[in-house]
């Protein structure tokens, strides 16, 4: 029963409040005046605390509530529960009271109960009273409390920091950070799939940000995290960015004190002459080529192949390094190498001037262009020559007399080339086109690679070398990676005369072709129009041609075989899946900055052919931009032929979200807005 005029405690709204009983409310219930003048009906049950010995008014709620609140300090309750677990005893407000402040008055009593409401360290309830807790438990009560304090501060800190970098001001993040930042970069990567998305939207909700993937990555933006045109696609990859100062500082060991070289007596070619060629942006050199004339004139090729094998061992932490990354990606934003760069560029490369160890082919061939002899050395080599595609098409158009061992070396292409075909190879001439991006992002370049006479050179002859290494795997049943590829299932002859010929001839057969496969059994390759292949030509950037060199070369020395059968097989079942998804960030990477590319080129007018139908009831096709080599969907409102040409211009790209659209540009209008420019 409770007195009218009595000062009780009650919760509202979660919060304690102090209210004056005035009277009472059906049965049961109690009409309850705040220091407000606020009525609330309350039940005994709601009631939290009676302050006994006097009555009040609600006007004396505000100086009572000020002067407990003065005798609140928390830490004088560590004196109490010392006090009290010493003597095994428990308490209540007027024990604690007396205890603390040696009164019993009302707003000691008060204050004593608040101390006790609020402690979360020293005392646990039980009913009216309070037990003192064991010490070890304080202890850890403590600890947990400051963790949780601790873990405040860092959000906290964090929310401002966020905040500032928002806003542009320059900040330092730290360790503690490091987590709720990568709470964003997954929900940016992975949506909804992220697995910690609730805390993201957390974080994005407190930044006053849309809590979403796109949010996420808007948000990482403006922090100046990430750039505006962040590579999602390798983020979500597997592939490593970067090497671990560890392997860099092996790197730098390998380099300063190589191992001893297994092949101490390599074949002397240093008085051949050597070309590389490739792309003038190549920083990775792993082929050369030489044409030596024997005696009695004949000719006999010899491909230069890298040997990084010199600077590492099967199952050192170079080669288990490489051996994790399995590839060189190459993006057009820069290359992330398979080996550190200070190897990958320099001591592995065929560096022109310079005395190099390479694993060399030497091939005779037949006047039809079968193999009719071939030897395979480590050797020393000097590249006289680093010639680029154009510098070679152009020594080979001009004929310059000086270099006829290029020549020769073109001669010997056409041969082996021609002689494919009647073994079956497929010809598939389809564009290829680069993209370059400058490190600001600022410059896109889009070039289309011509099947000119140097590339198609270098390509024979890497077959060429493939060949022979697949022979001497086989002929001495050696477990190296060969690579296959199934016969396909062609259009028929009837379906091709009805085709254009050129590229939507060329795509029709393209779509046929099958997917390579690779294992420790020689099995013909349908495209190349070869009974057996491996490749061994990119040691430095493929993983599994590193194997291939490994395992020659000691079939070679007479050594036993660094891989077992099992474990070329695992390790090419490991290589296939890292190179398909290397594959996959490179080609996404590329449509990304040719969607890029094309979005900052909307007024430009584009020729394009339509090269097949994706879905030719929804007038869904598959066009190609003439000048950028770059094969792209669009759908069409009208009859279009296959082959036809005409002209288009985007009207609509956003590279995020991979969407782009074209529409096409009559030619009339397009002379007229020619026009219109000319006469303003």
């Amino acid at each position: 029963m409770v007195d009218k005029g009595t000062l009780v405690e009650f919760k509202h709204q979660g919060q304690p409040r102090l209210g004056v009983v005035d009277r009472p409310e059906g049965k049961k219930n109690w009409v309850v005046i705040d220091e407000r003048g606020q009525a609330h009906t309350l039940h005994p049950r709601d009631l939290t605390y009676e302050v006994s010995g006097n009555t009040y008014k609600p006007t004396d709620i505000a100086p009572f509530t000020t002067e407990a609140g003065s005798y609140i300090d928390p830490s004088s309750l560590e004196i109490a529960w010392e006090f009290l677990i010493e003597s095994g005893e428990s308490a209540d407000p007027a024990t604690l009271a007396e205890l603390l402040f040696s009164d019993q008055s009302p707003t000691f009593c008060y204050a004593a109960h608040r101390l006790l409401v609020e402690d979360k360290i020293f005392f646990k309830q039980k009913g009216d009273r309070y037990e003192p807790r064991p010490a070890a438990q304080v202890d850890e009560l403590r600890l947990q409390l400051e963790r949780e304090a601790q873990r405040q501060h860092e959000w906290e800190s964090f929310i401002t920091k966020a905040r500032q970098a928002m806003a542009g001001e320059t900040v330092s993040w730290e360790k503690s950070d490091r987590p709720r930042l990568e709470i964003l970069e997954r929900l940016a990567l992975f949506g909804d799939e992220s697995s910690q998305r609730t805390q993201a939207v957390e974080i994005l909700n407190a930044l006053g940000t849309n809590p979403t993937a796109a949010g996420a990555f808007d948000t990482l933006v403006s922090l100046g995290l990430w750039s505006v045109h962040e590579n999602l696609a390798l983020r979500r990859s597997q592939i490593p960015g970067h090497f671990s100062e560890e392997t860099l500082t092996m790197a730098q060991q390998r380099l300063q004190s190589p191992p001893p070289d297994p092949d101490a007596h390599r074949v002397d070619l240093t008085h051949l002459k050597a070309y590389t060629v490739d792309d003038a942006s190549t920083q990775e050199i792993d082929d050369g080529l030489s044409l030596e004339t024997l005696g009695d004139g004949t000719q006999r090729i010899w491909i230069h192949i890298a040997d990084p094998t010199r600077w590492l061992m099967p199952g050192d932490d170079l080669d288990l390094e490489a051996r994790r990354r399995c590839t060189t990606v190459y993006l057009p934003t820069g290359m992330i190498p398979m080996f550190p760069m200070e190897l990958a560029t320099g001591a592995m490369s065929l560096i022109q001037g310079q005395t190099c160890c390479a694993l060399s082919f030497g091939i005779t061939l037949t006047a039809d262009g079968d193999i009719q002899d071939y030897q395979i050395h480590p050797t020393l080599i000097r590249p006289t020559y680093r010639l680029t595609y154009d510098d070679v098409d152009e020594m080979l158009e001009l004929g310059i007399t000086a270099e006829p061992e290029l020549q020769g070396l073109a001669h010997w292409a056409k041969v082996r080339g021609r002689w494919r075909l009647t073994q079956g190879a497929i010809s598939i001439n389809m564009p290829e086109s680069s993209i370059k991006v400058s490190e600001a992002e600022d410059d896109i370049v889009i070039e289309v690679l011509n099947d000119s006479t140097a590339r198609q050179m270098v390509a024979e002859m890497m077959i060429l070398a493939g060949e022979v290494a697949a022979r001497y795997g086989q002929t001495h049943a050696l477990a190296i990676p060969f690579r296959s590829q199934p016969q396909p299932e062609l259009p028929s002859d009837e379906e091709l005369i009805q085709l254009p010929t050129g590229w939507v001839r060329d795509s029709a057969i393209r779509r046929c072709m099958t997917r390579s496969e690779v294992g420790i059994t020689p099995s013909r390759h349908a495209t190349l129009g070869l009974d057996s292949y491996s490749q061994v030509t990119s040691p430095i950037r493929r993983y599994l041609d590193l194997v291939t060199h490994f395992q020659l070369k000691a079939h070679l020395r007479g050594e036993p075989l660094p891989f077992s059968s099992t474990e070329v097989t695992e390790l090419a079942i490991g290589a296939s899946s890292a190179a398909y998804e290397a594959t996959l960030v490179e080609r996404q990477t590329k449509r990304y900055w040719s969607l890029e590319y094309l979005r900052r080129h909307q007024d430009r007018v584009w020729e394009v052919m339509l090269l097949r139908w994706l879905r030719e009831d929804e007038g869904l096709g598959l066009i190609m931009v003439e000048d950028l080599g770059l094969e792209l969907a669009m759908r069409f409102n009208r009859a279009v032929a296959l082959g036809e040409q005409f002209q288009v211009r985007v009207s609509h790209a956003s590279p995020r979200q991979d969407v782009i659209r074209f529409e096409e540009v009559a030619p009339e209008s397009e002379e007229a807005a020619a026009s219109a420019m000319t006469a303003s």
